[in-house]
């Protein structure tokens, strides 16, 4: 249950305290209120339900529906029409299927009567629904984990969230790549009665769970339509490319040990240098530490960096927009091992375009680096005593960790 503590104002809006505990929820957002928001919702154990991704190439790369995953879309698209009479302004932006997961990119255009969670999760709940009694046949056929064709009956009882209204809420941005070529490639789907039988949904964990992005002021609204329609392409990448986004762990470099994902070839070779910039840095050093570097780079070094500071920020943009390789050391980058999510994370934006091109080594030092002795020496001596704890002696660290990977200790 929501825990409410106070209601206060800030620049991005009304927001109020929640509950913490809920770790991919932002806990001072008031989900009632006027907003874009980008779900996330993956099938139990990834299983491919909806479909599966046509294509030689990653560049034509094409999500085809199977028939399940059209009737999920149809329930999409008819969001806004069957929440409207229950006080919902609601718009679908964009949205894509994918085969083990959905994108959905959704306006609440005004202050909602209830948390946009439980549109969400209404979604989750009906989706789970039709696969219950048209694939498997009701409770009786649950148990025994069976596929049955007899379930596919009463069409027009099944599509009470995608009528003809809401099927045409989706704008052309939010457009499912599917074709009706697509509902004629459905898979076998049968395996899934299994997984279904143990779990009684067909989304990972209980039926509250989702991921989610709230789109706040200043960031790109297009930019994030364009991620959701280019799933199938990455997706596609991925899978050409394992190994190029697979999660390392302990992985030695230098002188510890690190989490690692991307070309692993870049850290054995001998030409790397650090990238560091001071925040006092003027324009003018920074274009000129740019030169330098580029010029460098075309000679075969390879760059580390944490890519802190916004010359190092602008200068790594640089040096990647160009092709040249680097290696970044992160701060709390990737998942926990015992995330389920850690076997299917990929770095988002151009650090995956870089990783697919083995351009891009990404290292997450494990937290006894941040503790050694050689790491507090080199904090110290620029900054004197500063409490572990803190952001900028993890930032020091850092730097001081890519120094050490540079030059190879």
């Amino acid at each position: 249950m929501e825990k409410a503590t106070k209601i206060y104002k800030t620049p991005e809006g009304w927001r109020r305290e929640v509950d913490t505990t809920r770790h991919h929820r932002e806990s001072r957002w008031n989900y009632k209120i006027s907003g874009i928001y980008h779900f996330t919702l993956v099938v139990a154990e990834r299983f491919p339900l909806f479909g599966h991704i046509e294509g030689e190439k990653p560049e034509t790369a094409t999500m085809k529906i199977n028939d399940f995953g059209h009737e999920v879309w149809k329930l999409i698209c008819g969001l806004p029409a069957f929440y409207a009479p229950k006080g919902y302004a609601l718009k679908i932006i964009a949205a894509q299927i994918m085969p083990d997961h959905i994108h959905i990119v959704l306006h609440v255009k005004d202050e909602i009567p209830q948390s946009i969670g439980v549109v969400i999760r209404g979604l989750k709940a009906a989706c789970t629904k039709i696969y219950k009694s048209e694939y498997i046949g009701g409770d009786k056929n649950i148990a025994e984990g069976r596929n049955m064709e007899s379930g596919r009956k009463n069409a027009t009882e099944r599509r009470n969230t995608g009528s003809e209204e809401g099927r045409n809420t989706g704008s052309e941005e939010g457009r499912n790549t599917g074709s009706e070529e697509g509902r004629n490639t459905e898979r076998d789907i049968e395996p899934f009665a299994r997984i279904f039988a143990s779990t009684g949904s067909i989304w990972e964990k209980d039926i509250a769970r989702y991921h989610e992005r709230i789109l706040h002021r200043g960031a790109s609204l297009q930019v994030l339509i364009d991620y959701v329609k280019d799933n199938p392409r990455r997706y596609a990448i991925k899978k050409a490319n394992p190994e190029l986004f697979k999660i390392k762990q302990q992985t030695e470099i230098g002188g510890g040990r690190y989490t690692t994902l991307g070309n692993m070839f870049l850290a054995e070779n001998p030409m790397r240098r650090v990238l560091q910039c001071s925040r006092t840095m003027t324009d003018e050093e920074i274009r000129t530490k740019k030169d330098e570097c580029m010029t460098e780079a075309a000679n075969g070094t390879i760059f580390v960096s944490a890519a802190i500071s916004p010359g190092e920020k602008q200068i790594c943009r640089a040096l990647r927009e160009a092709g040249y390789r680097l290696i970044i050391l992160l701060e709390k980058g990737f998942p926990k091992p015992e995330d389920p999510q850690s076997n299917y994370f990929k770095p988002s934006g151009v650090y995956f375009e870089a990783c697919a091109k083995e351009q891009l080594l990404l290292v997450e030092p494990e937290e006894a680096l941040f503790d050694r002795a050689e790491i507090e020496a080199k904090v110290y001596a620029k900054t004197g005593e500063i409490p572990h704890s803190t952001k900028r002696y993890r930032f020091l660290a850092l730097n001081a960790l890519a120094e050490e990977i540079a030059d190879g200790f």
